[in-house]
Parts: C-alpha cells; sequence; structure tokens
C-alpha cells in the first residue's frame, strides 16, 4: 500500500502559515523525510465565495505548487487530486504537467476529473454540459501530445496540427493520468487510462460532488475488479490500473482512533486491490501537519 498525503490547505480553517511557502516547504519535505508517496493539491480556480462559506476550501493553483515542491523535494511523487480538466485547454495543461515532469525527473501523477461547481464552470467560462465531452477530448490530447511528435488532433472542442511539445516529459508517454470519481463512466474511462481514484464518502459528500456513493470496501472490491478485467480486454494482457482511495479512516492523522482498527481498514482496502490510500492533516498549524504526518509514520510505516 502507498500514501498520498493531501495538502492540508484544503483543511477547514487551516492555520494561514499552511498557505505560505515555508510552510509548503516544512510539510513536504517532512512527508518526503517520513516515507510518504505522494502530496497532492488540488483546485478551484474560481470558486464563489457562497461555496466557501458552506462548506467549501482554499486551494492553490495545483500545478504551480506541484512546480515548488518539485524544486524542494527528490524522491515524493507530485499528484494533482485532482485537476479539473474541462477548465483546460488540454495542449496547455500537458505543457505545465510535462514541464513539472521534467523538472522534477518524471514524479508526476495527474488524477483527473470533471468538475461539479456550476458557478466555477460559468465564470470560467466553460460549458458545464459539455464537461464529459470536454473531459474525454482532453484525455486523448494529453496522452497523444505527450506520445506523438509531431501531434495532430481534430475534435469537436479542440484542433491541433503538427504539435510537438519540447522538451517531452521524462516519463514514457506522460505523467501517469488517473481517473477521479465514482462513476460507471469513471470506470470506464480508467480501465482506458492508468488509474482509478474513486472516494467512499457520506451520501451528502457525494452529491455535493455529482458522483455516486461508494459505501463498502466489498463494493469497491467489485468495482476493482471489472476495471481491472475491462482494461486487460481493451489494452491487452500486463494492462495495469492502480487504485487510490479516499475514505473516512484517512483523517486518522488528524482525529486518531482505534490502530487496530485502522490497520485492518488498510488491509481490507489491499486485499480490495486499492494500491495508493488518500490522508488527510490537521490544519490547526504547520507543526500539527508535521506532527501528523510523524505519528503516522511510526504508527503504521509508510
Amino acid at each position: 500500500m502507498q500514501f498520498t498525503v493531501e495538502y492540508p490547505i484544503s483543511a477547514p480553517g487551516h492555520d494561514p502559515a499552511i498557505a505560505g511557502g515555508a510552510g509548503v516547504l516544512e510539510i513536504v519535505r517532512a512527508a518526503e523525510q517520513c516515507g510518504y508517496d505522494a502530496i497532492a493539491f488540488t483546485e478551484h480556480p474560481a470558486p464563489s465565495q457562497k461555496w466557501l462559506e458552506a462548506g467549501g476550501h482554499a486551494t492553490f493553483d495545483a500545478i504551480a505548487a506541484l512546480g515548488f515542491c518539485a524544486a524542494a523535494t527528490e524522491r515524493i511523487r507530485l499528484m494533482t487530486y485532482l485537476l479539473v480538466l474541462p477548465y483546460h485547454n488540454p495542449l496547455a495543461a500537458a505543457k505545465a504537467l510535462g514541464t513539472v515532469d521534467v523538472l522534477s525527473g518524471g514524479r508526476v501523477t495527474a488524477v483527473a476529473g470533471t468538475g461539479y461547481l456550476r458557478s466555477e464552470f460559468r465564470s470560467l467560462g466553460v460549458d458545464f454540459d459539455e464537461r464529459n465531452a470536454l473531459f474525454d477530448e482532453a484525455a486523448e490530447v494529453l496522452r497523444g501530445v505527450w506520445s506523438t511528435a509531431p501531434y495532430a488532433y481534430r475534435g469537436r472542442h479542440f484542433e491541433a496540427s503538427g504539435v510537438a511539445q519540447v522538451p517531452p516529459p521524462v516519463q514514457a508517454g506522460g505523467p501517469p493520468l488517473w481517473i477521479g470519481g465514482n462513476s460507471a463512466l469513471a470506470r470506464r474511462r480508467a480501465a482506458r487510462h492508468q488509474g482509478w481514484s474513486p472516494m467512499m464518502v457520506s451520501e451528502e459528500v457525494a452529491r455535493t460532488a455529482r458522483t455516486p456513493a461508494l459505501s463498502s470496501v466489498a463494493e469497491l472490491a467489485r468495482h476493482i475488479r471489472s476495471v481491472r478485467e475491462s482494461a486487460v480486454a481493451s489494452r491487452g494482457e500486463g494492462a495495469r490500473v492502480d487504485v487510490q482511495v479516499q475514505t473516512p479512516e484517512g483523517a486518522w492523522p488528524v482525529e486518531g482512533g482505534p490502530v487496530e482498527r485502522h490497520r485492518d481498514h488498510l488491509g481490507r482496502l489491499a486485499e480490495a486491490g486499492v494500491t495508493s490510500f488518500v490522508l488527510r492533516l490537521p490544519g490547526s498549524s504547520v507543526g500539527a501537519a508535521v506532527e501528523g504526518l510523524r505519528r503516522y509514520a511510526d504508527t503504521f510505516g509508510p
């Protein structure tokens, strides 16, 4: 099992120091030193004040934050969790992600989703009802421009002719693309790419994120088997699909709880086929976040 750390700028009422450069450096370096596998940032480039006041959260620009972390680390992977692909011109996104991949020595993983905030789509001038078509075209362009030069594409929303992205990403074919979301559509997409990143969250949170609820490890295991079978059917023997999951137990560094219960939860996830687990950190201070990292590492040994 690998462990991804969600950067705690998304924690409710976080200490302002967590949103400063010194705080980011201290937390990401501690995550690397403690043996965690990835540091992750999400994005909301144009959230409404109403959403923020109703339980939304602060964010950095995810790709810019990962570039900052790349310069301060050597091993830990750099993850968008998640990038809302419909918000972005895919050629520009490919260039930004590819640049961080080059400068980090090939450490980027792109977890991508379709998004759910209508007001944010409207503010960005993106058609909310076209988000699935935009996503699928963007994913195709990312994979294509990272693996083919010159690259040509003609779709409903994007067009490219003779494009070459130089320098290319360090990772062959570009950063792995993992698909966020619980829906059957997300699972079909995941089978075509390198990973699936579902959430086991409350029905209320699932409704807010416009994704079906995923209520049990047994249900998760069935879906994982189906995704991997579909991957083999579409991409051939040896097709790999990583699975990263967020569950309520990911708040252990914040809330604590019975050690054996948490260890059993990790074991059941591993048996289900999960390869990576998302952790959330305390946001009360930089020191509390670092202590949460260390306490979890000492207890569960990432």
